[in-house]
């Protein structure tokens, strides 16, 4: 696997490589990430990680500075995933001057997580963008748990005209249905135990509405009541259109549950699709 950090290195390794297929991430990976690496190979010739850990998506008070930074062990994931080509781009790499230019999401990027992380889709849509342009792949994948910057990333790819295809990989989980996250590495043993309740109430509600149940209301209430009981701080709790995360008007249409809650000091997010 080769490594670059300057764009022009970068951009002259991709010469002549074919269909070039990218997975950003910030690093710290786990067997979600991994599982996207392994993806990759079936939509181009030429598998592109990176590795950044973006400053701008990280308010004030979050944790940019305590971020795990697991370099090695990422690469060592990476060869052996049969990653061709990681880009580990520095903050002068990327940002030589101040980011003045900035992407704006519509009104998405202020609902479900965008409410509770102010800026945060901002610095997500921003960088991802100056990624696909140093890298200028013909495809991306990003994980389905992340579902709001998966449609942040995907509706902007589409506005935009970017000669990307966006695809979305499958949640990777542990055995208990915990999503796979490099923030489940800050629970407690006792938190880890508790975590998969997240998931077990996003279940409960897609087995609801596919019995036929619609007080969507009803529904997220008892989820949220459920995790307080359990001593969890819940965000949302929420069931929204897949294409635009907007409020169901209708029957039939594809829906997403999704919830973000903290556990301890450790925020988890997850969905599921109904």
């Amino acid at each position: 696997m080769d490594i670059h950090s300057a764009i022009a290195d970068l951009r002259a390794a991709l010469k002549n490589r074919g269909r070039v297929v990218f997975v950003p991430t910030m690093g710290n990976l786990h067997a979600g990430h991994i599982s996207l690496m392994t993806q990759a190979r079936a939509h181009g010739d030429t598998v592109v990680a990176s590795i950044f850990v973006n400053r701008l998506q990280f308010g004030p008070n979050e944790d940019f500075d305590k971020y795990p930074r697991t370099f090695q062990a990422d690469c060592d994931q990476l060869v052996a995933a049969g990653v061709d080509i990681l880009f580990a781009p520095t903050e002068a790499d990327l940002y030589p001057e101040p980011q003045e230019y900035h992407v704006e999401p519509p009104g998405i990027q202020n609902v479900l997580d965008g409410e509770f992380r102010p800026g945060h889709f901002r610095g997500v849509a921003t960088v991802v963008l100056k990624l696909f342009n140093c890298v200028q792949p013909q495809a991306a994948l990003f994980g389905k748990k992340d579902y709001q910057q998966l449609m942040v990333i995907r509706n902007m790819a589409r506005q935009l005209a970017l000669p990307i295809d966006i695809v979305g990989g499958e949640t990777v989980r542990a055995d208990d249905g915990l999503a796979l996250s490099s923030r489940n590495g800050y629970l407690s043993a006792a938190e880890r135990s508790e975590a998969p309740r997240l998931y077990r109430l996003l279940n409960d509600i897609r087995a609801a509405v596919r019995a036929g149940e619609r007080n969507f209301a009803a529904l997220e209430n008892a989820a949220m009541a459920a995790l307080t009981a359990a001593g969890w701080k819940t965000d949302y709790v929420a069931v929204r259109r897949q294409s635009d995360l907007g409020i169901p008007d209708a029957t039939g249409i594809p829906l997403v549950a999704l919830a973000a809650s903290r556990l301890g000091n450790t925020r988890l997010i997850d969905n599921i699709e109904i």
